[in-house]
């Protein structure tokens, strides 16, 4: 083919600074929140955070410089290709040219190291010996286990119970680069055994998970508390993506009309939108009538079902209260086999740009999402994450409606990860044993009638 199919960038064009969206934003964030309702002095908050990460999550500045051993430690799997989906274009029939950035190069299979990387080295920096996280489908908990072992920092995990049965081989690869992982909720925190106590069977939820880890990290000393996603410096770390994304496309002069990426916490669509975003903050013209999808599942749907709100990002109220889009923090997820995708809450980044109108967001079905993701293995080769698929799933709706109207719109998406670790989903899916859930307005507002009272 004369076009072609991957679009590639050498080492010396990884980024050399994070784009920071809050630079651009029509309106400054809603500060965090404490119990008293009056905004969280940094101070606090560096029980459990180093200074350096702390300063990103306050910064206003639009560039913020990214040092030079997490730029080296990048180069592993940096820059990652950008690809022209040739083959899922023809099996479609649609007039669309769709692209897609393969996140799932990295060691860990996913976008996570993107921000881990940076954590465990500003962490090391700052004197800390151990780290304590949760995760849902284990993709940033091995993210992070990789990134521990990289700069000499130890790893606790607190996994997600129904992912934790599911998903054994991501706890290998955590246990394989020395972490701990424990299945969430546990018996070795308050926050987990006052859960298991209520419930014994408890599958577990993000919320909780994040409970326990924050609860791990205030209690020792040696001891801070990662994230995965939420906070405005993880998606700080993750726009290399979309930075990379925008160099790629100049290369062969193309520029996206629509660009989707699944959306729980936010990292990996904050980490492909958010430079192109500060396109549309210029008056790029060619930005103009760009549009960014979130997309999340039916099942657990933040932004298209939850209130814009003060809530905390974890379950029990350990962290502040953070304004965002909210399922209410004591909202329990069904166990969808994108694990990744099941929190309450959402960043109060991505939450603000939404509620302002500058970027969209639907939901879909868990079923049509793995259809999507089969459809784009069978046609590209990759087998994507559940996670994945979501994105997967509203590009390829996109292009059949270019088919329909005949438009030939430049569509892009974010591959966040590789599947190789949820066969048992797709298992599922082929026998029959999935279904579709979608989450019922009147639970959302039963759940919504515990949000904390601010004001």
């Amino acid at each position: 083919m004369s076009e072609p199919t991957k679009i590639l960038l050498e080492e010396h064009e990884i980024p050399t600074h994070w784009y920071n969206v809050v630079a651009d934003m029509p309106n400054p964030p809603a500060p965090p929140l404490g119990p008293d309702g009056q905004p969280v002095p940094p101070e606090k908050m560096l029980a459990i955070f180093p200074g350096n990460l702390l300063e990103q999550e306050m910064s206003a500045e639009r560039w913020i410089a990214i040092p030079g051993e997490v730029r080296e430690a990048y180069r592993l799997w940096r820059p990652s290709p950008l690809y022209r989906a040739h083959r899922l274009e023809q099996m479609l029939g649609t007039p669309a040219k769709i692209y897609y950035k393969n996140e799932a190069i990295s060691p860990a299979g996913s976008h996570k190291p993107n921000t881990a990387v940076p954590q465990a080295f500003f962490n090391k920096q700052a004197g800390i010996s151990r780290l304590a996280t949760e995760t849902g489908a284990g993709q940033w908990g091995s993210s992070l286990a990789f990134a521990g072992q990289m700069f000499g920092v130890a790893v606790r995990v607190f996994m997600v119970k129904v992912s934790y049965d599911q998903k054994p081989f991501r706890r290998s690869m955590m246990q394989t680069w020395g972490a701990e992982v424990f299945a969430s909720p546990s018996d070795i925190t308050q926050a987990g055994r006052d859960a298991l106590a209520k419930d014994p069977e408890n599958q577990g939820s993000l919320g909780l998970a994040i409970s326990e880890a924050v609860e791990e990290a205030a209690s020792r000393a040696d001891t801070n508390y990662a994230l995965g996603s939420v906070l405005n410096h993880v998606l700080l770390h993750q726009t290399v993506i979309g930075l990379e994304a925008k160099q790629q496309l100049a290369k062969i002069g193309e520029y996206p009309d629509m660009i989707f990426a699944p959306c729980g916490g936010g990292s990996n669509f904050g980490g492909i939108v958010f430079p192109f975003l500060a396109d549309k903050a210029a008056g790029d013209p060619k930005a103009k009538n760009l549009r960014l999808v979130a997309v999340e599942p039916m099942s657990c749907p933040s932004l298209t079902k939850g209130v814009y709100a003060y809530d905390f990002g974890d379950a029990t109220g350990y962290t502040p209260l953070m304004k965002m889009y909210t399922l209410g923090h004591d909202f329990m997820p069904p166990g969808i086999h994108a694990g990744g995708l099941r929190y309450h809450g959402d960043s109060p980044l991505v939450s603000q740009l939404y509620h302002e109108k500058l970027i969209e967001a639907v939901a879909v079905p868990q079923l049509a999402t793995f259809e999507a993701g089969v459809q784009f293995a069978r046609a590209e080769g990759i087998i994507p994450a559940p996670e994945s698929c979501h994105g997967i799933r509203a590009c390829i709706d996109e292009a059949m409606r270019c088919k329909q109207t005949g438009e030939k719109k430049t569509l892009l998406f974010n591959l966040t990860g590789h599947g190789h670790f949820d066969m048992a989903s797709y298992d599922r899916y082929f026998s029959g044993a999935l279904d579709d859930y979608d989450y019922p307005r009147e639970a959302v507002e039963r759940s919504l009638q515990h949000l904390p009272k601010v004001g």
